[in-house]
């Protein structure tokens, strides 16, 4: 199933009004059609996250159909609400395995990172509205359709989800290089929740504060840093050899 697009400022609107899991919008830039700012208002409070772009784009996108200044990327799978996500994960297994992707900006690392999440059967995907790579097609290829099998919820800070798995006791713990405690340290017999952060900042500041660990993979060669998809395929099975 491919990312489907919305254009027109009703459809628009109407989607957003009823609180469809849009991606992304494209807004006309240079315009001042009053439609368009009340578009950009609810896109702002839904945290949707919008570009401004020419209209030859918007053109390309929508093979010249009547866009009237406005392009909306919908999801191709349905989201989770958190609540439901946790509850549900705790409904099957006493030890649920989360991972939140902090600021994860490629299409390709995610797809990877969903496709070795559902092999492992984690419990479920958090990302955040903002800042984070779209879901669109690619994404769906690069899972290799694990997509469709494991639950992702949007959250409008990835701060908000901690607070919110700390009431139901899942420890925290940050993939960082700000630490001398390895991955193999800790002890993921219990519910956890991963948090991986963009190859370039790696995990924000403002996370780390908060996380219960961090912790991070042996660098024995030359090289200093992994693929974010690697990074955290390879902490996922550390979890599963821990549990086996």
């Amino acid at each position: 199933m491919s990312e489907s697009k919305i254009f027109g400022l009703h459809a628009v609107k109407e989607a957003l009004e009823t609180q469809q899991h849009l991606d992304k919008l494209f807004i006309q830039k240079g315009t001042s059609n009053p439609g368009l700012k009340e578009i950009e208002q609810l896109a702002n409070k839904a945290n949707v996250q919008i570009s401004y772009v020419p209209i030859e784009k918007l053109n390309k996108l929508s093979k010249n159909g009547n866009h009237q200044g406005v392009i909306a990327n919908s999801s191709p799978i349905s989201l989770i609400e958190i609540e439901q996500l946790v509850e549900k994960a705790f409904d099957v297994t006493p030890t649920p395995i989360f991972i939140l992707l902090d600021q994860i900006s490629d299409v390709r690392n995610l797809g990877a990172i969903i496709r070795t999440a559902e092999a492992i059967n984690a419990q479920g995907i958090i990302l955040p509205k903002q800042g984070t790579a779209a879901i669109n097609e690619q994404t769906v290829k690069t899972s290799t359709g694990a997509i469709f099998n494991i639950p992702i919820c949007k959250v409008d800070h990835l701060k908000d989800a901690l607070f919110f798995l700390n009431s139901y006791d899942v420890k925290s713990i940050a993939a960082s290089e700000k630490t001398n405690q390895l991955i193999y340290d800790i002890d993921f017999k219990i519910p956890v929740a991963l948090i991986m952060g963009s190859e370039g900042k790696g995990v924000s500041s403002g996370l780390l504060k908060m996380v219960d660990y961090k912790a991070k993979l042996p660098m024995l060669g030359s090289t200093d840093s992994l693929n974010v998809s690697v990074a955290c395929g390879a902490i996922l099975y550390e979890i599963v050899r821990q549990r086996l």
